[in-house]
């Protein structure tokens, strides 16, 4: 892995949470990192969501990627693909999170949308919310009714991370 820092003041180098290849970054980020945390969160993961954040990265690469397209991400210190749907995760409050895909363009700025909007008139999310960072992360993986079978493997295969 390089040392050089190539994502300029796009993503904040000195974060604590880049050592876990976390890009702390705006949700429109000029780079397509595979996944942000919103630096306008109004708190910070704790110690042990930042474990299920990079445990989040490390699915979504060992699922998608093949083993040269991984040694091409672990070249940068960042994981970045502008093919990929990358994901931002913004923190309101302690078990009150949301999330974003990099490809959308209408709707709201955040799923579940921010408390103070929750339940009004334009709330395309019906009130959704709070919602631990766990819950997020499985509405992502959602598609019926229940999270998609390598998500749930994944989490069961982690139980220091994932554990309730």
């Amino acid at each position: 892995m390089t040392t050089a820092w190539p994502f300029g003041d796009d993503a904040d180098r000195n974060d604590l949470l880049t050592a876990h290849r976390i890009a702390v970054a705006s949700p429109h980020a000029r780079w397509n990192y595979i996944l942000t945390f919103d630096h306008e969160s109004e708190a910070r993961p704790t110690h042990t969501e930042t474990l299920i954040l990079a445990s989040f990265l490390a699915e979504y690469i060992d699922h998608w990627y093949d083993t040269l397209w991984k040694k091409r991400l672990a070249e940068r210190p960042l994981d970045v693909d502008g093919g990929a749907n990358g994901y931002t995760f913004h923190k309101y409050g302690d078990g009150d999170w949301g999330y974003r895909q990099r490809s959308w363009r209408r709707g709201p700025m955040f799923v579940p949308v921010r408390p103070s909007f929750r339940g009004h008139e334009y709330d395309d999310t019906n009130g959704l919310g709070p919602l631990t960072l766990v819950q997020v992360m499985d509405r992502i993986h959602t598609i019926s009714k229940r999270p998609m079978q390598h998500w749930l493997d994944w989490k069961a295969a982690h139980p220091e991370v994932f554990a309730q």
